[in-house]
């Protein structure tokens, strides 16, 4: 690893460093992203539903209560998130209304939050490359996580979604893993771990890894004992402390979908046989290794025997509808089933860091340095670069794993062109470095990760299409009397934040009955729509041709009700609705 020029402000004052790098990151993010912000944007159906779930908060809905009222009438869509990443969101509103105005302080707050995992997220990464790569490597990270395309769209304006926190804990809980005072580290790690269980379980594998690191680094060496204790303590009572305030009244009963009494008993008891085994007086690796291993198996027995309905895939939908809907989401599939560029811009990354890990590891294993945190930090990235091949939705953590070996990369490649005597040389080798560890290169048309293709699966995470999220567009449909609209899964959280109608469904697991009326209702025939409409006494139908993931309501087969609504053979009942002609839309009134 090449030694870095001494900088003194860089090595001392290099919070300050990161700090006005992310101010100025995000001054250009905000400029960029002016019109967006103006029209409320939210091409995402996880940001427009969890703008929902903040404006109910401040109207009044219990904080314990996380139904979603206006979809699914009467009852409501029961969603499995958690208040905590609402949290920021409403308090930005609530400081920027008397500001701004209710509709423009809205608007600004939601631009604004995701700013703040951000920051947090670079504070982190520059944390991680001081303790492994280099005190002075800290603007090396920088430059790559911002040239990191599946990871920085996580954190631009208006991405309220709480991917961004869980991105940004799961930093720091890194930050912790190797950070050099184990006391402080442990705590650090266990307290981003819990924070991020209260949000979702969607890092659960990470942070599982995270602790399986802590106790491998506690067996080769028994004065990581602190580090491993101060870890399990604070694991366990943050996760219970988590629970307590942050668990809605459905995710109190034995679910295994979220932070429940499930994963609690597993949280806490792991964090309780960490701390005693740190106690322990285990003088040889063989006797540490030997009782971690009993009870690593004493937990995983009594998950099994306590909870088995949680063995398998914790979202629990049936069959018909993981066929339907869960099976073609597109950041489910593996990286394999992605277009070539897409699968070029995710692996170019997560490649880099496991080479840079690779030159690293045998460069400190040559100069005698400590090999250990590059060792756990390539384990990260790796098992992260394997899970690609099951689903794409790993991807931005994957990135994030990578910055730090991508550093150590960039440390191994520069010097080399800085040798040159050709200005040409040292700056294009420097460009040329950036993409190809990045990846850049593959970008061509993809702005960001997932785009809207016509024919990809209904998204958790894909706009619905090019024109169908534009407020402009929802104007006419303002307008009509109060009603349940029957739309796409899609399309109804854009709806109901946009408009004061009423849903069916959207894209959340929990709710697979209305989801399949909405899929059955559209691709079957009209008795089936018929059977719909009576249920949610839907007033309107709204379509948006051309929307992703059309195909999968119908779209091909001419028998559909989508089908004909698409050709304009309107089922007995429905009505055509006049809209504006540089409408996106297709709306039909039921009679």
């Amino acid at each position: 690893m090449t030694d870095l020029s001494d900088n003194d402000w860089l090595n001392r004052r290099w919070w300050i460093g990161v700090l006005a790098i992310w101010l100025g990151i995000s001054a250009v993010m905000l400029v960029v992203r002016m019109p967006d912000i103006a029209a409320l944007a939210l091409g995402d159906t996880d940001d427009n539903l969890r703008l929902a779930q903040v404006r109910a908060l401040l109207g009044g809905q219990a904080w314990f209560d996380l139904t979603q009222y206006r979809l699914a009438p009467p009852d409501g869509a029961n969603i499995h998130w958690s208040r905590l990443p609402d949290l920021p969101i409403a308090g930005l509103i609530l400081l920027l209304e008397p500001l701004l105005g209710a509709a423009s302080g809205e608007r600004w707050a939601v631009a604004l939050a995701p700013l703040i995992p951000l920051a947090i997220g670079l504070i982190a990464i520059a944390l991680i490359v001081r303790r492994t790569v280099n005190p002075l490597a800290w603007p090396i990270a920088m430059l790559i996580t911002f040239c990191a395309s599946i990871l920085m769209p996580m954190w631009l304006p208006l991405r309220i979604d709480h991917h961004g926190w869980q991105l940004a804990l799961l930093a720091i809980a890194i930050a912790g893993l190797v950070d050099p005072r184990a006391a402080r580290g442990g705590a650090t790690a266990g307290i981003a771990s819990a924070l991020s269980f209260a949000i979702g379980l969607e890092m659960l594998i990470f942070l599982a890894l995270i602790g399986a690191a802590i106790a491998l680094l506690w067996v080769r060496d028994d004065t990581q004992s602190r580090r491993m204790a101060a870890y399990g303590a604070t694991l366990g009572g943050g996760a219970a402390i988590g629970f307590a305030l942050f668990a809605s009244e459905f995710n109190r009963l034995p679910v295994c979908d979220a932070l429940s009494p499930v994963w609690l008993s597993v949280v806490a008891g792991a964090g309780a046989f960490l701390v005693l085994l740190a106690i322990l007086p285990l003088r040889s690796w063989i006797a540490r290794i030997g009782a971690g291993g009993v009870a690593g198996a004493i937990i995983a027995l009594g998950f099994a025997l306590a909870w088995p309905d949680c063995l398998a895939r914790p979202e629990g939908v049936s069959a018909e509808l993981q066929s339907i809907w869960l099976d073609n989401v597109q950041e489910a599939r593996p990286v394999y089933r992605q277009g070539w560029r897409r699968a070029l811009l995710i692996m170019a990354l997560p490649l880099s860091g496991l080479a840079g890990y690779a030159i690293a590891i045998v460069g400190a294993r040559s100069e005698k340095r400590p090999v250990a945190p590059i060792i756990a930090l390539a384990a990260l990235a790796l098992v992260a670069f394997t899970l690609l091949f099951w689903q794409v939705r790993t991807a931005p953590a994957a990135q994030l794993l990578a910055v730090p070996g991508a550093a150590m990369l960039g440390l191994y490649l520069l010097p080399r062109w800085r040798r040159s005597s050709q200005m040409l040389v040292r700056v294009g080798g420097t460009f040329v470095a950036l993409f190809l560890i990045t990846g850049l290169w593959a970008m061509g048309p993809i702005a960001a990760f997932p785009d809207a293709d016509n024919d990809a699966a209904p998204n958790e995470s894909a706009s619905t299409g090019p024109s169908c999220p534009d407020e402009s567009a929802y104007a006419p449909i303002r307008a009509l009397p109060d009603a349940t609209i029957l739309t796409t899964i899609d399309m109804a959280p854009r709806l109901i934040v946009m408009t004061r109608h009423r849903g069916i469904a959207g894209p959340y697991h929990r709710n697979g009955a209305a989801m399949l009326d909405v899929f059955y209702g559209l691709r079957g025939d009209e008795n089936r729509l018929r059977e719909t409409i009576a249920r949610y006494d839907i007033g309107y139908i709204l379509i948006c041709p051309g929307m992703s993931g059309e195909v999968h309501y119908g779209r091909d087969d001419p028998g559909s009700n989508y089908a004909r609504l698409l050709a304009g053979d309107v089922a007995a009942g429905l009505e055509p609705v006049s809209l504006p002609d540089d409408s996106p839309f297709m709306l039909f009134r039921v009679e």
